[in-house]
C-alpha cells in the first residue's frame, strides 16, 4: 500500500517544533532603561514597563517611536536585524541598545 505523499508533509507540519517569540521586557525607573542593552531577534516583542512618574518614549531615529505613559507599558514587534540604538525624547540621556538577530 502506497502512503500518499502529503500524509508525511501533513504529520511534519503538526509535529514540528515552532520557533516562538519572546518577549524581552525591560524596566524604566529613575530615568534609566534596565536592562540597557537586550538581545533580540526579529520577530521578538520589547515590552518596557515605567515605573517613573514621568511619561517616556523608545525611540529609534528614523525607526519606531514608543509612547511608554507614567506607570504604564509599552511595546515594539522587531521586524529587522541590525543593531539599533534608542533613547528618550523627553530625556535624550536615557538610552538603551538592541542587538537584532535574524
Amino acid at each position: 500500500m502506497r502512503v500518499p505523499l502529503l500524509v508525511p508533509m501533513l504529520a511534519t507540519a503538526l509535529f514540528a517544533s515552532p520557533a516562538f517569540a519572546a518577549t524581552i521586557e525591560v524596566t524604566i525607573d529613575k530615568l534609566i532603561f534596565s536592562p540597557a542593552s537586550v538581545a533580540a531577534k526579529v520577530g521578538d516583542t520589547i515590552e518596557w514597563t515605567n515605573n517613573d512618574i514621568l511619561a517616556h518614549t523608545a525611540t529609534v531615529k528614523g525607526g519606531w517611536d514608543v509612547m511608554i505613559p507614567a506607570k504604564s507599558k509599552g511595546k515594539v514587534t522587531l521586524k529587522a536585524a541590525g543593531a539599533v540604538d534608542y533613547f528618550c525624547r523627553f530625556h535624550p540621556n536615557m538610552k538603551g541598545h538592541v542587538e537584532v538577530a535574524p
